[in-house]
C-alpha cells in the first residue's frame, strides 16, 4: 500500500502544519509494516525547514514545483497520485486538489476565520470559506487536532460523526527540560534578563496580545520581564502600540522569530509561560513548554483544557484581571511554580509522535 502525505505545506509560510507534517512523517516511518509505503509530496521550489525522513525502502519522495496555491495542482496532483499509484491522499492543509481520485484524508486544524469573521477581510472569509467546503466535500474522513475542534466542525458544517476523528498532537521529541548552560546561551544570545515570562506565538489577534499586555501592565511590581516571541504579522500592531500608550518600558520585551533550535532553552528558562489565546485547535506551544517542565498559564476555553489537563493555572480570556491575578498568584508563590513544572512534565508524557502517528495510519489502512 502506498500512502501520500502532502508536504507541500511543510514551508516557512505554514509553520504549525510544517511542523505537523514533519513530526507525523517521522513517527509514521518507523510504524509502516512491511506491505507498506509512505511517499511525501515535496515542494521543489520552497524546501521544508523541517527535517523530513530520509528516502530509504519504504520512505520515497515525489518532488513537483506547483504549489498549494495553484490552480493547477487540481489537474497535476491527481495526475501525479496515479501515476505513482497511491492508495491513499492524505493533505494536511484544505488548499489542496478537490477531485483527486481516490480515498482522501484531510486534516483540519482549526476553524478560526469562521469562528473569528471580523479578523479578516470579506474576501479572505470567502475564499477560505469556499475553500474549505470543496476541502470537506471530497475527503472521505477527517483528522482534527482536538475533540473541542471536532465539536467546532460538527457544530458547523453537516458531516457525519462518524467521518471526523481527533487525533492529538505532541511536542517534539527535542522538547525537554534544558541544562543550566544551555538557558544561559539562549539568555545571551536573545539578551534576555535573568527571571522572564514568556509568551511564544505569532501576534493574531485571536492570540489575545492587547489583553496580555494589558494584564501585565497592572501587576504589581515585580523584576520579572514578559518576554513575547514568535513571528510577527505587520497587518496587526496592536500589541505593540498598546505597549508603548501604556509606557510599560522594560517590563515588556517584543523580541520576533525565534530558531526552532533555540525554542527548547527559550522555554526551559522562564519563569512560567502564558498562552492566553482566545482559540486553538491545539495549542502546541503550552505542551512545549510543559515537555521542557515550565509552569504554564493558560486560557480555558477551545482545546485548550484538553492539553494542559490539571497541569496549569487557567484564565478567562476575556477578563484582563483575571489574567493579572493569576499572574500575581504564581509570581508570589515560588513553590506554585515549583508544583506545576512536575505537573507540566507529567502531562506532557501523555501525548507523543507515536500515538499520533499509529492513530493516522489506521485511517490510512481503513480507506486504502
Amino acid at each position: 500500500m502506498r500512502y501520500f502525505l502532502d508536504a507541500r505545506t511543510a514551508t516557512e509560510h505554514f509553520p504549525g502544519i510544517g511542523r505537523y507534517v514533519s513530526n507525523l512523517a517521522r513517527a509514521m516511518a518507523v510504524e509502516l509494516q512491511t506491505s507498506e509505503e509512505l511517499v511525501l509530496l515535496v515542494d521543489s521550489v520552497r524546501l521544508s525547514p523541517w527535517p523530513l525522513p530520509p528516502v530509504s525502502e519504504q520512505i520515497q519522495q515525489v518532488v513537483t514545483a506547483v504549489s498549494p496555491f495553484s490552480l493547477s495542482q487540481q489537474w497535476q496532483i491527481p495526475r501525479l497520485l496515479r501515476q505513482h499509484g497511491a492508495a491513499v491522499y492524505h493533505s494536511p492543509f484544505y488548499l489542496m486538489p478537490y477531485r483527486p481520485g481516490l480515498s482522501t484524508i484531510l486534516t483540519v486544524h482549526d476553524l478560526i476565520p469562521q469562528l473569528f469573521p471580523t479578523y479578516f477581510s470579506v474576501r479572505t472569509r470567502l475564499l477560505s470559506e469556499i475553500t474549505t467546503r470543496l476541502a470537506l466535500r471530497c475527503a472521505d474522513h477527517l483528522i482534527v487536532d482536538s475533540v473541542a475542534t471536532r465539536q467546532d466542525v460538527l457544530q458547523r458544517y453537516a458531516i457525519k460523526p462518524e467521518r471526523v476523528t481527533a487525533v492529538p498532537l505532541a511536542p517534539d521529541p527535542r522538547f525537554t527540560p534544558q541544562s543550566a548552560a544551555d538557558v544561559q546561551r539562549i539568555r545571551a544570545q536573545y539578551q534576555l534578563p535573568a527571571n522572564y515570562v514568556l509568551y511564544l506565538g505569532i501576534n493574531k489577534p485571536h492570540k489575545n496580545l492587547v489583553q496580555l499586555v494589558e494584564a501585565w501592565t497592572a501587576v504589581h511590581p515585580s523584576s520579572v520581564t514578559l518576554v513575547i516571541a514568535g513571528a510577527w504579522d505587520g497587518r496587526y500592531p496592536e500589541a505593540r502600540e498598546r505597549t508603548q500608550q501604556l509606557a510599560a518600558g522594560e517590563a515588556i520585551r517584543f523580541i520576533g522569530p525565534v530558531a526552532d533550535a533555540d525554542l527548547p532553552g527559550l522555554y526551559s528558562g522562564a519563569h512560567f509561560f502564558i498562552f492566553p489565546s482566545l482559540y486553538e485547535g491545539f495549542g502546541l506551544p503550552v505542551i512545549e513548554a510543559m515537555a521542557c517542565g515550565t509552569a504554564v498559564i493558560t486560557s480555558h476555553v477551545s482545546s485548550l483544557p484538553e492539553v494542559a489537563g490539571e497541569a496549569a493555572l487557567y484564565v478567562n480570556p476575556h477578563d484582563t484581571a483575571d489574567i493579572t491575578r493569576q499572574i500575581n498568584h504564581l509570581l508570589d508563590n515560588p513553590a506554585l511554580i515549583a508544583a506545576y513544572r512536575q505537573k507540566s512534565l507529567a502531562q506532557a508524557q501523555k501525548f507523543t509522535w507515536r500515538d499520533t502517528a499509529v492513530a493516522t495510519l489506521n485511517l490510512y489502512r481503513r480507506y486504502s
